[in-house]
Order: structure tokens, then C-alpha cells, then sequence
């Protein structure tokens, strides 16, 4: 059995026990987090949501992404401007699909 589900903007296929990274959720480590925006479960799919749906997830940890480098230049002109970035996220386990 698995599910799409909708969180920080993006869509995410899980099936029980995965481990994804999402946008950083309010919680600390060991938290239950219920999932409620479920656009399809197994061959049910919403209409934008499935009724009822809900993925039940452990938060495992609050950590940070890889750092990303924004560097913008305009040619000739002397511009120049260098920019470093590191996305907050949460770490989910997935402990159960329910509907």
C-alpha cells in the first residue's frame, strides 16, 4: 500500500517504514505527526484530496540540507554578489497509511 501525499509545497510517494526528508515541521524528535493532505491512496485517487486519508509519521530528527551556493554576475558591468544557503528540514518516518 502506498500514498501521495502534500506537504511544504511538493508531493511525496511513501508506503510504510520510508524514511523521507520534507520542509522543516513544527515538532522535536519522537513526535507523531498526522499527514492529512493525501492527493491518492493505492488506487483511490482525490479529487484534489482523498476523503478521510491521513499518513500517520514519526519525526526522527530537525536537520539542515546540503549548502547551495546563489551567485548572480552581470557581465561587463562589475556585479557581483556570492550567496550561500542551507534549507531546515525534518526527517519522517512513515509508520502508517490510514484510509
Amino acid at each position: 500500500m502506498f500514498a501521495v501525499i502534500k506537504t511544504g509545497g511538493k508531493q511525496y510517494k511513501v508506503a510504510p517504514n520510508d524514511v523521507i526528508l520534507v520542509e522543516k515541521l513544527p515538532g522535536q524528535a519522537g513526535d507523531t505527526v498526522t499527514l492529512d493532505q493525501v492527493l491518492m491512496v493505492g488506487d483511490k485517487v482525490g479529487a484534489p484530496l482523498v476523503a478521510g486519508a491521513s499518513v500517520t509519521a514519526t519525526l526522527v530528527e530537525q536537520t539542515r540540507g546540503e549548502k547551495i551556493i546563489v551567485f548572480k554576475k552581470k557581465r561587463r558591468q562589475n556585479y557581483r554578489r556570492k550567496k550561500g544557503h542551507r534549507q531546515d528540514l525534518t526527517v519522517l518516518r512513515i509508520a502508517a497509511i490510514n484510509g
